[in-house]
This record gives C-alpha cells, structure tokens and sequence, in this order.
C-alpha cells in the first residue's frame, strides 16, 4: 500500500484561500472525511470532507455529478449518514476518492482557455457544495460494531501494571503479543459530548457495606484510534503485510475509565 502519492504534494494549492493559509489544519494535501450536517437543524447526515475552513457536502457534490469512475461509486458511500459503506470499498474506491477531491481542489489549470472554462465551471460546482466548518456540527463518523483497546507502549504498560502488580508490572508476553481487550463502543461519541459518571459498588474508607454511587475518579487518556475498513472472515487472520490494506484512517481518541 503506498502511503503517499501526489495528493500529498507539497507544491500543490487550491482555490479555497483558507485552504492555503499557513497553519490551517486542513491544507489541501490533509482532505478528511467526517459526517455532518448545520448546527440546530434537523437535517440528515451526510457525509463530508474538510477543506481550509470548509466542508464540501459529498452528498450535494455527488448528486452533482462531478465524480466518475469507482470514485463516483465511493463518493455515493461517502455521501451516506454513515461512513461504513465507503469503508468496507477498501483502499482503492479511498484512494479514487481522494484522488478525485484533490484534482477538483486544485488550484486552475490556465494553459489554455478551455481548460480555464472548465477548471471555472467546476469550481463554481464545488464551491456551492460547500459548508462553512463553524456552521455544522458532527456526528460519530461510523457505526461502531466493536471496539479493541490495546498498548503499544511497554512504559505505559508498565505504569498501568503496577497498580495490580507492584512486583511484576510488565506481563512476560508483552514485547511478544499485544495485549487487547474490548472497550465498550455504545460509549463512543464525537467531542463536546458529556457522559455521566458511571455507578458502581464503591467501599469508602472506613465503612464495612459497600454504597451504590457514581465514580469519584476518571483516568482519562489520550490514544490513537484507528478505523478499520474492510473485515476478515471469522478464523481467518489478516496478514502483517496486508494490514495497512485494512486500515481506513485514524482519529484521537480519548479513553476514559472508572
């Protein structure tokens, strides 16, 4: 899987002014996909793409017809209330995609005045596809059938270890095997979301009966959460050298616990 490619170039530009402003978190070579829909209304969720301090509304833009090919047939997926049709395509559909929204991005092609024309034309398109980001408000990109938590740091692992075992924090597999273990997905949302404290048995200090109330403490932590595209077959493990193949993007994830 070849992790760069010209949409990565930096020498490329866009029409969007914002998009080619110095410390924009949304330059044209970082073209994120989200689902969205305007702040306080009840409009449907659909999929989108930042750009600058836009988001392109794929939906609109698909309906448009400005893709073509297996792009197109991955920008109808992308155009849904949730992202895990255009998932499940795999990387190539991803790749066309991308591909597709960064040439449409570009800044004009002016060799000739035909080319200018058209580069003009799809502009105007794109450009009344397009949400202001302070404007809409986000929903949790995908449904979520399962989620795995694991460590990829051994001084993590053994910080966490010690408060179970103070004499032997790191277990002898780590550096072998990967420790995972379920997280709970009904638990996942986007940010600026509130959760209740859970509830649970807690013996305070002193007392004989434990009392039924929410957590005193959180741990909280800031972790890489990783989308995963299309699956494997029950019993069917995925190869080390295919992985990245199944990987359909990232995200920050904080990680919470009573």
């Amino acid at each position: 899987m070849s992790l760069i490619n010209e949409t990565h170039d930096l020498s490329l530009s866009s029409w969007l002014t914002s998009a080619n402003a110095a410390g924009t978190d949304f330059p044209i070579q970082n073209l994120p996909f989200a689902v969205m829909r305007r702040s306080g209304t009840s409009e449907p969720w659909r999929g989108a793409v930042a750009i600058g301090d836009q988001a392109i509304d794929t939906a609109q833009a698909h309906g448009l017809g400005l893709f073509s090919g297996i792009a197109a047939v991955a920008a109808e997926q992308a155009a849904k209330a949730t992202l895990n049709g255009l998932m499940a395509l795999g990387p190539a559909h991803w790749s066309a995609l991308r591909l597709a929204l960064s040439r449409l991005l570009r800044a004009g092609d002016s060799s000739s005045a035909t080319a200018t024309a058209t580069a003009s034309k799809t502009e105007a398109q794109l450009r009344s596809c397009l949400v202001p980001l302070s404007a809409i408000e986000f929903a949790v990109p995908a449904q979520v059938g399962d989620f795995t938590d694991f460590y990829t740091s051994v001084h993590h692992a053994t910080n966490i270890g010690r408060l179970f075992r103070p004499d032997s924090p790191l277990t002898p597999n780590f550096k072998w095997v990967p420790i995972a273990y379920h997280g709970r997905a009904s638990s996942i949302g986007v940010s600026g979301q509130q959760f209740a404290r859970p509830r649970g048995q807690i013996l305070p200090p002193g007392a004989s009966d434990p009392v039924f109330s929410e957590c005193k403490r959180l741990d909280y932590e800031l972790e890489l959460g990783i989308w995963v595209g299309p699956g494997n077959a029950l019993g069917e493990p995925i190869a080390l050298a295919q992985a990245e193949q199944h990987v359909f993007g990232v995200c920050l994830l904080n990680d919470w616990s009573a």
